[in-house]
């Protein structure tokens, strides 16, 4: 009995390595794939991931452009999310989220906030998704940029509209950064 166990160990340990190995191969060319660099006019098109490159396929943008020494970041939207707050704790959750977002954005072109020259932000001052005045929306998003805009400040434009295109958006947030030449 011993005999007939021995190979069908042996049998499920080489299985076991290589189930292992194919999955570390997947999973390594999975991460060489992003980000995603398309040559464009004067540049390129940066996709982070696969959630942009679906996103450009399906609605023809790109979620970082980049012509010479300039990244122009795609919009990013700070929402609520199901079963999320309207509160300003969830708010500044949620503005952090989006930050995180945009700090991925950044670093997947090689840059950071430091690089960030322009800000666009374009907010709902009156919606169902924020309880609270216009002064205290500003405040608290200012309070959760604070922690990633270090001096010098980049210029920033701050709009206030009627609404985004997708449901749930409070602010959307968009970059111009400027990085070094290849």
């Amino acid at each position: 009995m011993s005999i007939v166990r021995r190979p069908t160990l042996l049998a499920s340990i080489v299985a076991c390595v290589a189930m292992i190995a194919t999955s570390g191969a997947a999973h390594a060319a999975d991460s060489q794939k992003w980000p995603m660099v398309i040559p464009a006019p004067h540049g390129s098109v940066i996709l982070p991931n696969q959630r942009a490159k679906d996103n450009y396929d399906e609605f023809r943008y790109a979620a970082i452009r980049r012509v010479d020494n300039t990244l122009y970041i795609s919009g990013v939207i700070v929402g609520r999310r199901e079963n999320e707050g309207r509160d300003a704790a969830a708010f500044k959750l949620q503005v952090d989220r989006a930050f995180k977002r945009l700090q991925e954005l950044l670093q997947s072109a090689g840059a950071t906030f430091n690089d960030v020259v322009m800000i666009n932000s374009f907010h709902v001052w009156q919606g169902p998704d924020f309880e609270g005045t216009k002064a205290e929306h500003f405040d608290l998003f200012e309070q959760v940029a604070g922690n990633y805009l270090k001096p010098p400040y980049p210029a920033w434009t701050a709009v206030g509209t009627t609404g985004l295109l997708g449901n749930g958006g409070i602010v959307e947030v968009q970059l111009i950064a400027r990085v070094p030449g290849n």
